[in-house]
């Protein structure tokens, strides 16, 4: 990248996920330092959008799905090699034609930030898959172009992992996405544990609540497993920071746990000790 308009575009991705993606970035900077630019492109391109849907900023509906549209098109325009006002998509279109990310997983994501305008709730846990694909398997997916991976084995790791650290953002975030009006939890598991709509918008952990996120805890934390069993099919100098991001981002339920299981008043989160302490457990399994 010797182009300094191109390395200020980096630059740019790179801002958004130091501020953003904490945890993730702490896992990034593990990455060969010729891949982290482009580890920080794909960030950011999910990461704009994703912040329009979730902080609408008094916008209305169609205004975002109109910005959405237009990103969409953008990145296209950048895809074919012309010139866009926004530097993310411009870093992204340079990874993307690079590492030959195929168009159709940049349009699957963006296809389910249009659906979270749209569909608010999820009968069955299929359901929610098939939204996680593009929401966040779909990443998982990239990123394993971005490691030139792409033996067909190593496909549905990545997108467990996907899920599992999707999962773990519904699961921190109860509280915010009521406030959004959404619920990402399954109905059908909700009815099976005897928890209501009026319990998360009321926010009381009522031992129907903690059951209910104890099963689903559980759930992502297989999810974790099964992604990590992909880990020693990456190349070498990928599977310790793969490794890392996988239990920066597990350790999350754990401090779900600690907090009681209030995802209504508290944002689990781990603190830089835990961090470091992480990245000290994962030396040795690597």
């Amino acid at each position: 990248m010797r182009d300094s308009s191109l390395i200020a575009d980096y630059r740019a991705c790179q801002a958004i996920q130091r501020r953003f993606g904490k945890s993730y970035y702490f896992a990034t900077r593990f990455f060969p330092a010729e891949l982290r630019p482009h580890v920080h492109a794909l960030y950011a391109f999910v990461r704009l959008p994703d912040q329009w849907v979730d902080e609408p900023a008094r916008k209305e509906l169609h205004e975002i799905v109109r910005h959405i549209d237009e990103y969409e098109s953008a990145l296209s325009r950048a895809l074919a090699g012309e010139w866009v006002d926004e530097p993310v998509l411009r870093a992204f279109a340079h990874t993307a034609r690079l590492f030959e990310i195929p168009e159709n997983y940049m349009h699957d994501f963006l296809n389910a930030m249009r659906q979270d305008l749209s569909r608010t709730r999820y009968l069955t846990y299929t359901e929610l898959q098939q939204y996680m694909w593009g929401s966040a398997a779909v990443v998982g997916a990239m990123m394993l172009c971005l490691f030139r991976c792409h033996h067909e084995s190593l496909l549905p790791p990545a997108t467990r992992m996907g899920e599992a650290m999707q999962m773990t953002n519904f699961l921190r975030d109860v509280g915010e996405d009521w406030r959004r009006g959404r619920i990402y939890l399954p109905l059908e598991d909700m009815e099976r544990f005897g928890v209501t709509e009026k319990d998360i918008a009321e926010g009381r952990v009522t031992e129907p609540v903690v059951q209910l996120l104890r099963f689903e805890i559980e759930r992502t934390r297989a999810l974790y497993r099964e992604a990590e069993a992909g880990i020693p099919l990456l190349p070498r100098e990928y599977r310790y920071p793969v490794l890392l991001g996988s239990r920066l981002y597990a350790r999350i339920l754990h401090r779900i746990e600690t907090d009681g299981y209030d995802v209504f008043r508290r944002r689990a989160h781990t603190s830089l000790l835990e961090k470091v302490y992480i990245a000290w457990q994962c030396r040795g399994e690597i």
